[in-house]
């Protein structure tokens, strides 16, 4: 495993649309494993290919609960129900945090990392991230859906 560079504002990258993966290969297990360590060393709950320079519909979760690391490729929101808004940040946009609203409860549809399809459902933070992450690979970045960004003092109180 190896640390990926995260892009930050500013990369084009950011809001490009990634391509569905097609070939699930050690070169893909090499990038979700490389992304799982980025994601552990920054500290942050999630983590999408395009943050690190790659085009590819790959995102990861891990919001420190019992379910652990969740790998999504090639990933849809099949269903999503309820409101919630709050504090929201990005690794690609460090300090800066936004009030963003998004669904309570969502269901994901998604690949593992051999190409086997499954679902998962989200509800609270997991459900926020798994939209952040998904929104990313469609070129949709947190400051895109955000009421307002939130000010020194705001977040400073966080």
């Amino acid at each position: 495993m190896a640390l990926r560079d995260i892009v930050t504002d500013g990369d084009r990258i950011l809001t490009k649309t990634c391509r569905p993966v097609e070939k699930f290969d050690e070169k893909l297990a090499k990038l979700l494993d490389d992304m799982a360590e980025t994601l552990k060393v920054a500290e942050g709950v999630g983590l999408a290919a395009p943050q690190v320079g790659i085009l590819r519909r790959v995102c990861i979760v891990d919001i420190g609960d019992e379910n652990g690391l969740t790998e999504l490729i090639n990933p849809e929101i099949i269903d999503q129900s309820g409101h919630q808004s709050g504090a929201e940040g990005c690794l690609s946009f460090p300090n800066e945090y936004a009030v963003v609203d998004r669904p309570m409860f969502v269901t994901v549809k998604a690949q593992d990392r051999n190409g086997n399809e499954f679902t998962v459902k989200g509800e609270g933070l997991r459900a926020r991230a798994f939209c952040h992450e998904i929104d990313h690979l469609n070129g949709v970045v947190f400051k895109d859906r955000a009421e307002r960004m939130l000010s020194p003092e705001e977040i400073e109180k966080l």
